[in-house]
């Protein structure tokens, strides 16, 4: 009487209740009967494999999907397949940003010239980004004054001609300013009943002193 037989490490023979370790074939005889074991004896294994994944899992070796961390184990012939496995929630870091003409975003250091939402994803977090761009301008005033000119832009006093520049988010305003330093022009004049001045083109019939800003 012939018996096939595979075991891990070791087989208890019922026939005779030895304990084999190795594979061969083995026989024992009960009266007329001769007992016949062909014995495959394979050692024992294990096989581990490290993952890592955003939310689940699933491991081919039996299908199955896992959504926490944690070691499992699944038995496959000799052979335990062993999984140790780290499960990282999924998350979302959103940044919001204003720029002119241009933005680097540092998280994957590309550049950005238009407004809109974009997203990069860095292991199990998404990185979004709202994006406002606005293009750069110049805003030139052109300005002439006695002495000294106040800037309505940033309410700086200028004494000197020249040309000034301010930013304001993306618009660069530039002052082109020219200063020119008071004077007094006085003339001294005597007319009978009364006297025209060329320079305003008024007639005074009255003796005084008379001003006249150009």
């Amino acid at each position: 009487n012939t018996t096939t037989a595979s075991a891990c490490d070791s087989y208890v023979w019922a026939v005779n209740g030895t304990t084999y370790s190795a594979s061969g074939t083995y026989s024992h005889v009960v009266g007329c009967v001769t007992e016949v074991l062909n014995l495959t004896i394979t050692p024992s294994s294990t096989n581990t494999t490290t993952a890592s994944a955003c939310d689940s899992y699933v491991w081919a070796v039996n299908g199955t999907t896992y959504s926490a961390s944690g070691i499992y184990s699944h038995v496959v012939g000799c052979v335990t397949e062993v999984l140790d496995l780290t499960i990282t929630p999924s998350s979302t870091n959103t940044t919001t940003a204003s720029a002119c003409d241009s933005y680097v975003w540092a998280v994957n250091n590309q550049s950005y010239a238009a407004s809109g939402t974009y997203s990069h994803v860095v292991g199990c977090v998404t990185e979004v980004l709202n994006l406002t761009i606005t293009p750069s301008s110049t805003n030139t005033t052109t300005a002439s004054a006695c002495d000294s000119y106040v800037w309505a832009v940033n309410g700086t006093t200028y004494s000197a001609s020249g040309t000034y520049s301010h930013v304001v988010g993306c618009v660069t305003e530039v002052l082109d300013l020219t200063i020119t330093p008071s004077s007094t022009n006085t003339t001294a004049a005597s007319s009978c009943d009364s006297y025209t001045w060329a320079v305003n083109n008024q007639s005074y019939a009255v003796s005084g002193t008379y001003s006249h800003v150009v």
